[in-house]
């Protein structure tokens, strides 16, 4: 069952961080540069924090968790790229997909890497 709270969480987090990445990136062609990778990071790093934050008992509930912060952070990030002209519309496609991808690997990787002892409250 998915956590709120932990969804919110993972989701503002990794919003914060793709659209940090994009404004920036818009007036710097080297951090531009690394729209896809870090797009592809930040979604990454969502999944795991909704693992982390949810106690998740499943590894799928995981990657549901990592698919939605995932997905949403990388679709608004690529969504303010595409308005300030720094990123085509097409994109939002692509790049909402591949995040989605990570945002799962995250979320699912999150169980194996947290050792057992998820998280620090059960939000």
């Amino acid at each position: 069952m998915l956590k709120p709270r932990a969804l919110a969480f993972a989701t503002v987090i990794g919003t914060v961080l793709q659209v940090a990445m994009v404004t920036t990136g818009h007036s710097n062609k080297t951090i531009a540069s690394f729209y896809a990778l870090g797009g592809m990071g930040f979604s990454l790093i969502a999944g795991l924090l909704y693992t982390w934050m949810s106690h998740s008992a499943s590894t799928s509930d995981g990657a549901i968790g990592g698919v939605i912060a995932g997905g949403v952070c990388a679709v608004v990030g690529i969504l303010v790229a595409y308005l300030l002209g720094d990123a085509p519309a097409s994109l939002l496609v692509l790049g909402t997909a591949s995040s989605i991808v990570t945002g799962a690997l995250g979320g699912w990787l999150g169980r194996f890497l947290a050792g057992g002892s998820v998280g620090a409250g059960g939000m």
